[in-house]
């Protein structure tokens, strides 16, 4: 396999699924292509300057900080439903319209839902 996929559909807060998504795909750099794919409220993750302290858990935007290789598509009718703005987005991560979104997938070897 060459490159892999991973789909965030869900906040990344209140549930371990995205923690174990940024976790699956870091495991993966260096050996594939990786690509994070935020799509409904998994955009939340791509807000910039997130304050996870009150929360009692590591934020995980940083993730995205540490792992600057990994390519991040945020679904762009995605951010705009939950009324985000780019300019509040981290900065290395991509806005991507549906037949963008769904090429990056498609050109995937992997498709992974966590």
């Amino acid at each position: 396999m060459r490159s892999a996929f991973y789909l965030l559909d869900s906040a990344p807060y209140g549930s371990e699924k995205a923690f174990g998504v940024l976790n699956a795909a870091v495991v993966g750099l260096g050996k594939m292509e990786v690509t994070l794919g935020l799509y409904g409220d998994g955009a939340y993750l791509a807000l910039a300057n997130q304050d996870a302290n009150g929360l009692g858990v590591p934020n995980l935007a940083d993730i995205l900080y540490a792992y600057g290789e990994m390519r991040v598509f945020a679904h762009e009718p995605s951010v705009v439903e939950r009324g985000l703005f780019e300019e509040e987005l981290i900065e290395t991560v991509e806005l991507a319209d549906d037949e963008q979104f769904l090429e990056a997938m498609e050109d995937s070897d992997c498709l992974i839902l966590l």
